[in-house]
C-alpha cells in the first residue's frame, strides 16, 4: 500500500462521526484513490484563467444542448449523434493529458488542435449530410479523411479516458474487419478494404453513431445530469444521514449503513469505484471503528456500491442501451431486475448482520447518530425528486428523455424548499459542467464499442461466436452459462462494465438465446456478470479501492467481496432456469410466494456463508442451508416444500443447541 494509502487510512481510524468533516479532511486522498483505480477521474485541473473557463462553457453549452435537444427534439439523427460525439472528443483532448507523466496544469497546443479536429468531423458532418447520405457506398476523399479521422481520434480519446484495453480491441476488431480473408475458416469473411470499413463506421448508424451512441446522447447524459443535480443539491448527504438513522444504532450498524447508503447513491451514480470513495470514506472508518476486520468493511462497502447499477429506478447505463437493443420499454427492464436487486442487497445485509452477531459488534450510540425526524425536516424534501422519476418513468407513459429532463427541473425546484439545499445559480451551472465531465467516461466507451459492434455485424462474427458458444457448450444451457459468465468476468476486468456489456451481449447472447432463453433473462445475465468483474480478483477494482481505504490487503478484500455478493452470483443462474423470479407476467398470488421463498433463500445462503445464526453453525448444518437456500431459490412448489423442511430443521435445531448453551455462558459469566 502506497504512504498516501497508509496515511488516509490511519487518519480514517480515529475520524469523527460528522460526514462534513470527515470527507473535508481527507479530500485530496479521495482524489488520489480515484485517480489511481478510476482512469476517468486523471483529468487536467486549470484553478483560473481563459483555458478554465473556456472549458467551463463548453462543458455548459454542452449539457444545455442536450436539455435542449430533450424538450424540443434532436435534429437528424446523425448530426444530433455526431455533435454529441464532437463534444465528448473535444472535452476529452481538453482535460486529459495524453499520458500520465505530462503536465495536468497545461494544456499543450497539439491537444487543442485534436479538439477542433474533433469538432471538425461534425461540420462536416453538417455541412455535407444530404450529399454523404446519397454517396453511401461511394465515399469521396473528403469522406474518407473525416471517417478516418473520427476513428483515430475516437481510439486516442478512449484510450486516455478509459485506458489502454478497449482501444486495443477495436485496433483488433479493425485488423480483422480487413484482414479476415485470411483468418481459418469459422472466423474467415470475404474482406473488407479500409475504405468500405471506413465509410460503414462513420456514415451508417452501425458503426460510431450506432445504438450505443444513441442512447448516450439521449438517456446516459440526461441522468448522469440528473446525478449531478441531485449531488449539488445535498443528496448524498441525505443518503449518509437517512442511513446512519434508520441501521447506525443496530448491531453491527455502520456496515449496514454502508449497504444502504452505498445502494442509495449507486441509483444515481454510475461508477462503482467513484460510490466507493464517496460513501466508503465515511463508512469505512466507522465499521473498523465498531469491530469489523479491515478486509471485510471494504468488502461491504465494495460490494454495495457495485450492487447499485442493478438497483432500479435508475439503474447503470447498461440498463438503457439494453431497453434499446431489445426494442422494451425501461420500465419492464427495471420491474424485471427489482426482485434480483433487492435480493442482492438482502444478501449483503444478512452477512453483515450475522458476522456482527458472531464476533459480538455493536451499533452506534443513539446519542452520535442525527435523528430521523431531524434529517426528514432539513432534507427530507430532496427525497421528491426521485418519488417523482419513479412516477414519471412507471405511470405516467411520457417517453424516458422527457421524464430525465422534468426530473432534472423538479429538482431544482424542490432544492429552493430549505436554505440547506437550495442551488444557487452557480451550484447550477457547477452541475450542468458537472454532469457534461462525468458523461465523457461513459460516451466514449460507446463511441469505441460502435467500431467493435460494426465490424461484428459488416462480417457476421457475432453469429458465429454465438455458434461456436453453443457448440463449445455441447449445447448445454448451463455449460454455455458458464462460459457466458467467465467471458463476462474476464472481459470485465479490463473493460468499463458498458462495453462488456454491449461486447457480450453481441457475442454471446445470441447463443443463449438459441439455446431457448428469453432475449430480456439473457441480456440481464450478460448485465449481472459484467458488474460484478468490479469485485472479482485477480483484478477488481471497486474491491482494491475499498481497501485503499481500510488499510486492507487488495486481494483478501476482493475474496471478501465475493462471498458477500454471493448472491449475485447465484440469482442469475437462478432467473434463466425460472423466469419467474423476474416477475414477468407472473399472477400475484404467485409473485408473493416467490418473493417469500427467495427472500428465505437468500436469508439462508447467507447464514451458510457466515456459518452463524444465534449461535455457530456446524459444517454438516452449513451444508444442509445452502441445500436448502438453493432450493428455495428454484421457485417450485415441491422445492419450496422442501427447503422448508430443512428451514424448520435448522431452525428447532438452533433453538434447542442455543437453549443448552444458555447455561454455561451464565455460569461462565459468574
Amino acid at each position: 500500500m502506497s504512504k498516501p494509502e497508509q496515511s488516509m487510512a490511519q487518519a480514517r481510524d480515529v475520524a469523527p462521526l460528522s460526514n462534513d468533516a470527515a470527507i473535508a479532511a481527507a479530500t485530496v486522498n479521495e482524489q488520489q484513490l480515484l485517480e489511481k483505480y478510476d482512469s476517468e477521474y486523471r483529468y487536467r485541473s486549470f484553478d483560473r484563467g481563459v483555458i478554465r473557463w473556456a472549458i467551463r462553457v463548453l462543458a455548459i453549452a454542452f449539457s444545455l444542448y442536450h436539455l435542449y435537444t430533450a424538450f424540443f427534439g434532436t435534429p437528424p439523427t446523425l448530426i444530433h449523434r455526431s455533435l454529441h460525439v464532437a463534444g465528448i472528443l473535444a472535452l476529452i483532448f481538453l482535460l486529459y493529458p495524453a499520458t500520465n507523466k505530462l503536465s495536468r496544469r497545461r494544456l499543450p497546443w497539439y491537444d487543442v488542435i485534436l479538439a477542433l479536429l474533433g469538432i471538425a468531423t461534425s461540420i462536416y458532418m453538417i455541412a455535407e449530410f444530404e450529399r454523404l447520405i446519397f454517396r453511401q457506398g461511394m465515399p469521396s476523399a473528403a469522406d474518407l479523411f473525416f471517417g478516418a479521422l473520427l476513428v483515430v481520434l475516437v481510439i486516442e480519446a478512449a484510450r486516455r479516458v478509459t485506458g489502454w484495453a478497449l482501444p486495443i480491441l477495436a485496433l483488433l476488431f479493425i485488423a480483422y474487419a480487413i484482414f479476415g480473408r485470411n483468418l481459418p475458416s469459422i472466423l474467415m469473411h470475404r474482406g473488407y478494404s479500409w475504405e468500405q470499413l471506413v465509410d460503414y463506421l462513420y456514415v451508417t448508424t452501425e458503426g460510431i453513431y450506432g445504438t450505443a451512441i444513441s442512447v448516450s446522447a439521449s438517456y446516459i447524459f440526461l441522468f448522469i445530469l440528473f446525478g449531478a443535480f441531485l449531488s449539488k443539491s445535498g443528496m448524498g448527504k441525505l443518503f449518509n444521514d437517512l442511513a446512519m438513522a434508520l441501521a447506525g444504532h443496530t448491531k453491527g450498524g455502520p456496515a449496514k449503513v454502508a449497504v444502504i447508503a452505498s445502494g442509495f447513491l449507486g441509483t444515481i451514480n454510475g461508477s462503482a469505484v467513484a460510490n466507493v470513495v464517496t460513501t466508503g470514506s465515511f463508512t469505512i472508518p466507522l465499521m473498523k471503528r465498531v469491530g469489523y476486520r479491515r478486509e471485510f468493511a471494504g468488502a461491504v462497502e465494495a460490494s454495495a456500491s457495485v450492487g447499485g447499477q442493478i438497483l432500479p429506478p435508475v439503474m447503470g447505463a447498461a440498463a438503457f442501451i439494453m431497453a434499446e437493443i431489445l426494442g422494451m420499454k425501461y420500465a419492464t427492464i427495471a420491474l424485471a431486475a427489482l426482485l434480483p436487486a433487492l435480493l442482492y442487497y438482502l444478501g449483503i445485509l444478512t452477512q453483515v448482520h450475522l458476522r456482527a452477531s458472531k464476533e459480538g459488534l455493536e451499533g452506534i450510540r443513539r446519542e452520535e447518530l442525527p435523528k430521523l425526524r431531524d434529517v426528514l425536516k432539513e432534507r427530507g424534501h430532496l427525497l421528491l425528486p426521485l418519488i417523482f422519476l419513479i412516477y414519471m418513468i412507471f405511470f405516467s407513459g411520457k417517453t424516458i428523455i422527457f421524464s430525465a429532463l422534468l426530473t432534472i427541473v423538479v429538482t431544482v425546484a424542490v432544492s429552493m424548499l430549505h436554505p440547506s439545499t437550495r442551488m444557487s445559480l452557480k451550484d447550477i451551472l457547477d452541475a450542468l459542467e458537472e454532469g457534461a465531465r462525468t458523461t465523457l467516461g461513459v460516451a466514449i466507451a460507446c463511441a469505441t464499442v460502435g467500431i467493435i459492434v460494426g465490424v461484428a455485424t459488416l462480417t457476421g462474427l457475432g453469429l458465429k461466436l454465438a455458434s461456436a458458444i453453443v457448440t463449445l457448450g455441447g449445447g448445454n444451457l448451463f455449460l454455455t452459462l458458464v462460459f457466458t459468465m467467465l467471458a463476462c468476468i474476464i472481459l470485465g476486468m479490463g473493460l468499463p462494465s458498458i462495453p462488456t456489456y454491449i461486447i457480450t451481449v453481441t457475442m454471446a447472447a445470441p447463443a443463449l438465446v438459441e439455446l431457448g432463453v428469453p432475449p430480456l433473462v439473457a441480456h440481464l445475465f450478460v448485465f449481472y456478470f459484467g458488474l460484478l468483474a468490479n469485485l472479482t480478483p485477480p483484478v477488481a477494482l471497486a474491491a482494491y479501492a475499498a481497501a485503499g481505504i481500510s488499510g486492507g490487503d487488495p486481494m483478501r478484500t476482493g475474496f471478501a467481496s465475493m462471498k458477500l455478493a454471493a448472491a449475485g452470483f447465484i440469482v442469475p443462474f437462478i432467473f434463466v432456469y425460472d423466469n419467474s423470479l423476474l416477475l414477468l407476467n407472473t399472477p400475484w398470488h404467485d409473485a408473493v410466494r416467490i418473493i417469500i421463498t427467495s427472500v428465505c433463500g437468500v436469508m439462508m445462503l447467507g447464514a451458510a456463508i457466515e456459518g452463524q445464526l444465534w449461535t455457530r453453525l456446524p459444517w454438516p448444518v452449513r451444508i444442509l442451508l445452502l441445500a436448502g437456500a438453493l432450493l428455495f431459490l428454484t421457485p417450485n412448489f415441491l422445492q419450496d416444500l422442501a427447503g422448508l423442511a430443512i428451514l424448520a430443521g435448522v431452525l428447532a435445531w438452533q433453538w434447542v443447541h442455543a437453549k443448552r448453551q444458555l447455561p454455561n455462558k451464565v455460569s461462565q459469566a459468574s
